[in-house]
């Protein structure tokens, strides 16, 4: 019989910079659930790649003296080497500069403005960079991009626009009569409430003010904008065209499950259905917007030493520790952590004390007691009774949870079944039973009930996994039956065990935590402060051009004036918006000799959030005054960074507070 196929896509990875833990937990969970499928007899096909076009690339290949295609060879090669090296089954890699995928895009473009879905007009508002994103003054927050809290710059150009509005009302139908299309249940909720009930406006959809893009071909100065280019990715990389559909797309659309992060769940929920709908396509069946892994509930940052990437974690503690902890420790709908401290622990724990010791006990114990050779499994009292309870069980909970994408709870389940396995020990202490001839028989029983519930666990555990699911198999001599071999407690046959291994090495905390200081912090922190300390040597050179072009400058100065001004270390211990301003920020600033109030306008550019903890220059033997009712007994040095650009002059967090700038 044919099997049924099961089409699923990632988002596609943005080509700026190398992704973080976040970024690759994505892949992680839509491997897990794509491994899943294949058990249950789907026929699978999941997809994922690289966006490489947009305005935000361009500038970054231009700072780096690069060609925007040079700097995206090398980002999606290192996304695809950590998608590799985290042991991931996708079965097709796209990319947005593939020629197949341009091509098809300018046919969709064309015919979407032939039908006059699209039109030609002048845009006028905020535009975030990062985000790839224009905004009204309406929808700012706090005069910042409501997406990332980043600031936004006016901008104005001639530009081809989408008629949202045209496909709203079919729109809010669809989800109506299909209520898993959006889930989590608060995802669906958030938009319908703020996107589509207040109205939809016209989509920006092409670009002139830059050139890395996919061109429009019938009017060349346009690049297609980044949303109309990369969520097409979902159905050029099965082979759409809009002249002629191929048989891999007639099988595999509509898909059945993009999985995608929250911060984009707007994009690929009304965008990108709205597109499809232009192009008389069916929409995707369900789109699952999961949450982000935070490090200890804060943004990662280099400057920080917080950012954690998939390969260094793998160098650490391997391949399928790192899978487990992404899997186990994220909640469904909620926004999960991470911190070095915490990875530790689970895995120590769950890994290391529950798993990894379960099957190294019980394997040794059948070579040692019978000299590898094990029964089939059988239940004769109550304790037995118990642990094929919890086996099936958990046969079942992992089926059900991994259906509703429950990754974490899934988990769960199979780790309950390794510690009612090690009570189970504890129960029936094998080693009173080998004592006494006349209790063989009933330790020969004890031991092929723990080989059967860790054969359970070595095949539910394969999605989440690969090579220690393999290993347990290995280790007790079985064979991968799938999930079919688990409907009965007790199913395999008897056989002879292998060399017990060990799967999960317990870890020295201490010892980890300095490799880990020294390795990856350090590093990291010396990097950000070499490249900020770059960022203000070029921001500041052009002074020097353009006094010769006559700008005005303040008068000079003598060595005695400046001599006045003492300029300090400070650390921003905590900062808040203030209330009665929309351009200030209060700080509470360590000087060295106690805590000062400073009060500084650069709200537009950054969050309270990403300046504490941070260390920066303030003016120490300033005056204080009243700004907007407060009290402001400093200011922060900045820097005139380019166009409405401002940045703070960080210092080394390793420069001691209250130290003085000569």
């Amino acid at each position: 019989m044919e099997k049924k196929k099961f089409y699923m896509t990632t988002a596609i990875a943005y080509t700026s910079s190398k992704p973080h833990i976040g970024n690759t937990y994505e892949i992680v969970l839509a491997d897990a659930i794509a491994r899943h499928k294949r058990m249950e007899g789907y026929d699978v096909f999941l997809c994922t790649g690289t966006d490489e076009h947009g305005q935000k690339i361009e500038e970054k290949a231009n700072a780096a003296g690069i060609t925007p295609k040079e700097h995206v060879d090398r980002i999606s090669a290192e996304v695809r080497r950590i998608w590799d090296t985290m042991n991931t089954s996708y079965d097709y890699f796209v990319r947005t500069t593939d020629d197949y995928h341009e091509k098809a895009v300018q046919k969709i473009f064309k015919r979407m403005y032939e039908k006059g879905d699209i039109y030609k007009s002048e845009y006028e508002g905020m535009y975030c960079t990062p985000c790839e994103s224009f905004w009204t003054e309406s929808q700012l927050k706090d005069g910042c991009c409501p997406d990332c809290g980043r600031p936004v710059k006016p901008a104005k150009e001639e530009a081809y626009f989408f008629k949202m509005s045209k496909y709203a009302d079919r729109l809010i139908k669809y989800i109506e009569d299909n209520p898993d299309f959006i889930v989590p249940e608060s995802r669906k909720k958030e938009m319908i409430n703020n996107f589509l009930k207040p109205g939809l406006q016209d989509l920006c959809v092409s670009r002139t003010s830059f050139k890395w893009g996919i061109p429009v071909d019938f009017d060349p100065r346009h690049v297609v904008y980044v949303w109309l280019d990369a969520l097409n990715n979902y159905i050029t990389a099965i082979g759409y065209d809009p002249e002629k559909q191929t048989e891999q797309f007639e099988k595999l659309w509509p898909a059945d499950l993009h999985i995608i992060g929250k911060d984009i769940l707007r994009f690929h929920t009304i965008y990108w259905p709205i597109f499809l709908m232009s192009m008389d396509l069916p929409l995707p069946k369900q789109v699952f917007g999961h949450p982000w892994l935070l490090f200890a509930a804060d943004k990662m940052s280099k400057s920080k030493g917080n950012v954690i990437y998939a390969d260094d974690m793998v160098n650490l503690f391997g391949v399928d520790a790192v899978r487990y902890y992404l899997l186990a420790a994220m909640p469904y709908a909620q926004d999960g952590n991470i911190t070095y401290e915490m990875f530790i622990a689970k895995y120590n724990t769950e890994l290391a004390n529950t798993l990894g010791n379960l099957v190294n006990r019980t394997v040794s114990m059948v070579n040692k007691y019978f000299g590898g050779e094990v029964n089939a499994a059988a239940v004769e009292n109550d304790l037995d009774r118990e642990l094929a309870d919890t086996a099936l069980d958990a046969a079942k909970g992992v089926r059900e949870a991994m259906d509703a994408y429950h990754t974490a709870d899934a988990l769960a389940k199979i780790i309950a079944l390794a510690q009612r396995s090690n009570k189970y020990i504890d129960e029936t202490t094998p080693w009173s039973l080998a004592k006494d001839e006349a209790s063989l028989p009933r330790l020969k029983t004890v031991l092929s009930n723990l080989i059967e519930a860790i054969r359970y666990i070595g095949i539910l555990s394969e999605p989440f996994m690969p090579d220690t699911s393999a290993s347990i198999l290995s280790q007790i001599g079985a064979e991968d039956g799938g999930l079919e071999s688990l409907e009965n407690f007790g199913s395999a046959p008897a056989r002879k065990v292998g060399t017990a291994q060990a799967l999960f090495a317990r870890i020295d905390e201490k010892a980890m935590m300095e490799r880990i200081q020294k390795e990856i912090v350090e590093p990291q922190i010396a990097a950000a402060a070499a490249e900020a300390a770059k960022d203000a040597a070029t921001s500041a050179a052009p002074a020097e051009e353009e006094k010769a072009e006559g700008v005005a400058f303040l008068p000079e100065i003598k060595i005695d004036d400046f001599g006045k001004i003492d300029l300090r270390v400070g650390k921003i211990v905590s900062c808040e918006k203030l209330k009665k301003s929309r351009k200030l920020l209060k700080l509470q600033v360590e000087d060295g000799a106690g805590t000062r109030q400073i009060l500084s306008g650069i709200a537009k550019w950054y969050t309270p959030e990403d300046l504490i903890g941070k260390k920066a220059i303030f003016v120490a033997n300033l005056a204080p005054a009243k700004l907007a009712g407060e009290l402001s007994e400093s200011m922060i040095l900045a820097a005139d960074a380019g166009e409405d650009d401002v940045r703070v002059m960080f210092v080394d967090d390793s420069i001691p507070t209250g130290s003085q700038i000569h």
